[in-house]
């Protein structure tokens, strides 16, 4: 028994639950329709611009590039970041102790954890959350408490504006406590689209001044924005003393494989992200900050970002057209390329043979696997991204991702066209 033991894993990585990407991408794997039109998870369906990729093949040739990286990431990254970036900040932002590069904004916000959070300390995290800062809270043995986002209620019924998922601030003031150390921020949100507020981010900033909380936002679809967007650490220089902002090359130039981000923020704060990052996995890789460099140092040469905004608006639109044919309420993004679609007025057949490991999941589980079996399309069930306390809350919602090709757009429109003869009104 004694050895059997020294053999199991450590609490953080043994849960038993099935991961919804998991679930979800073995269903799309065996499905009878097959190949399956991909809605699920948020990679893209086509390439980086040429200019981003060439810089990429051009860094390969050069000696340097294929080497180590400095730790808090190549120079030439950090000064074409913090260019680019000085202009919403209204001055010019240090590369040196203001910007750092990590693997991808995953491990920067684990770096972020890791260089605050002792066990027993907690950290805010709005619902529904993007399932990877669970874990990455938890692996320093911080506590998370959750704060709901509230649908609109008229979700089921009518389209909305994604601005409508709202905050009770009461409910956000009654989750501090002295043990408070973090609050974790996601805007354009993941997956509700919601882009926050300047009003809503100036009374979370408040209260963080009030408490001296840190505030970790996660703004990593920063550059695909429908309506005006406020960058916290923007509001005043006590908020921004308070907050790390997290950034992705992979979002902002269609990479995600490529693994580069970063985080800007106060020295005093940003020191200690960099330490945890040196211990977690030294350096970055190097060839792709150049290339990332070049993407940022050239896009507005290129018009890239006004390009993108427009081109994944004309994708949000393109994908909802089959919606309002079908009568299907959806929460109208405001920023990002995810689409939360209400499907209450979906009639699952009653005797529907659903496994075990989804049927004992709530209903977005089972019309997440309906559709990839009779329609053959993959999307994404929210509820993943809730506490069981909360799940209510998202049961009739599924996410859709819509960086993806035109083509693809309009093949999944076709199969998702047969779910007319389960939807009653």
């Amino acid at each position: 028994m004694g050895e059997t033991q020294k053999l199991k894993p450590a609490a953080r990585v043994s849960g038993k639950r099935q991961d919804v990407w998991t679930i979800i991408n073995e269903a799309a794997a065996a499905s009878p329709n097959q190949p399956i039109v991909n809605m699920g998870q948020g990679f893209f369906g086509y390439n980086p611009p040429k200019f981003i990729i060439d810089a990429a093949k051009d860094a390969l040739d050069r000696v340097d590039a294929n080497q180590y990286s400095p730790t808090k990431g190549r120079p030439r990254l950090r000064k074409a970041i913090a260019d680019a970036y000085s202009p919403f900040w209204g001055r010019q932002l240090n590369p040196e102790t203001e910007v750092t590069i990590t693997t991808g904004a995953n491990e920067g916000m684990l770096s972020a954890f890791m260089a605050f959070i002792e066990p027993g300390d907690e950290v805010i995290v709005f619902e529904p959350f993007f399932d990877q800062y669970i874990s990455n809270i938890e692996m320093p043995g911080g506590k998370i408490v959750y704060v709901p986002l509230h649908p609109p209620a008229s979700g089921a019924t009518k389209t909305s504006s994604a601005a409508e998922w709202s905050i009770d601030f009461d409910e956000l003031e009654r989750a501090i406590s002295p043990r408070t150390k973090m609050i974790v921020i996601n805007t354009p949100h993941n997956p509700v689209g919601k882009v926050f507020s300047k009003e809503e981010l100036q009374k979370i900033a408040d209260l963080c001044v009030k408490h001296q909380i840190i505030i970790l936002s996660d703004e990593v679809y920063d550059r695909l924005f429908y309506v005006p967007f406020t960058r916290i650490s923007t509001l005043s220089p006590e908020v921004e003393k308070l907050t790390l902002t997290v950034g992705s090359a992979g979002k902002n130039f269609y990479a995600t494989g490529w693994r580069v981000g970063w985080l800007i923020g106060n020295p005093e704060l940003l020191q200690h992200v960099s330490a945890a990052h040196t211990r977690i996995c030294y350096s970055s890789v190097s060839p792709l900050q150049e290339a990332s460099a070049v993407g940022f140092e050239e896009a507005d040469k290129y018009g890239f970002w006004d390009e993108a905004i427009k081109e994944m608006r004309g994708k949000v639109d393109r994908l909802n057209e089959v919606f309002d044919e079908l009568n299907l309420p959806y929460s109208d993004p405001e920023g990002g390329y995810f689409v939360l679609v209400n499907m209450a007025k979906v009639k699952l057949p009653e005797d529907y043979p659903f496994p075990p490991h989804v049927a004992s999941r709530p209903r977005d589980f089972k019309l997440a696997w309906f559709l990839i079996q009779e329609l053959g399309v993959a999307a994404i069930p929210p509820t993943e991204f809730y506490t069981d306390a909360n799940a209510h809350l998202a049961e009739d919602y599924i996410r859709f991702a819509v960086c993806k090709t035109d083509e693809v757009l309009e093949e999944a429109k076709e199969r998702l066209r047969g779910l007319k003869k389960y939807i009653q009104e």
